[in-house]
């Protein structure tokens, strides 16, 4: 499976995605990580390039809901159809919002790499 991984807006912490980056490989999956402080629309971008399987974001900054609102319609406007997820500094209480935004699943805090991983893992048994 190939994932896309990334770190949209201006969040400049990326030792998690990098440690999940490295977790993905160890199972087997080809992953793709765009780097920090990238756009929705580069996102969109790459992950338009790239073909991933799924797209990964991870959010510490706390602007979760704002930057899946804008991956959602970004994507919407380009007419691509690419399975996403959210992980990071996200409060329990709004996963079921981001799941309404369009998420196929959100991690929130203290999520562990296994589970993720797992999820991905399976993402294509599931769906």
């Amino acid at each position: 499976m190939k994932v896309l991984l990334a770190k949209p807006g201006l969040d400049g912490h990326d030792v998690g995605v990098k440690v999940l980056a490295h977790a993905l490989k160890e199972a087997g999956h080809n992953v793709v990580y765009t780097g920090l402080r990238k756009s929705v629309e580069e996102i969109v971008r790459q992950a338009t390039a790239e073909k991933p399987d799924v797209i990964g974001l991870s959010i510490l900054s706390g602007t979760h809901q704002i930057l899946c609102e804008k991956l959602q319609e970004e994507m919407q406007r380009l007419n691509i159809s690419i399975p996403w997820i959210v992980g990071g500094n996200i409060p329990a209480d709004d996963v079921e919002a981001l799941r309404k935004t369009g998420t196929m699943e959100a991690f929130p805090t203290g999520t562990q790499i296994d589970t993720v991983v797992n999820y991905i893992s399976n993402f294509k048994s599931q769906n």
